[in-house]
């Protein structure tokens, strides 16, 4: 096979799972869901560590520095 023969299966093959029947209609759900569980393990994460108050202090004191209290 040539090289372009083979890039014009590569395109073709490409474009038919963008666009076609068989395209990765479920993908976006799967991605959200594993945004989700990452999200939820960095909470897990920071209560576990104790560090809940030490970030809610540094906000407390950024916001007090920039208003002024």
């Amino acid at each position: 096979m040539s090289i372009k023969h083979r890039f014009t299966t590569w395109k073709t093959t490409v474009t038919s799972r963008m666009r076609g029947k068989n395209r990765d209609a479920g993908a976006g759900f799967v991605e959200y869901a594993g945004i989700m569980i990452i999200v939820a393990g960095i909470f897990v994460m920071i209560d576990g560590l104790g560090l809940d108050g030490l970030i809610s202090g540094a906000i407390m004191d950024a916001v007090e520095s920039v208003v002024g209290g």
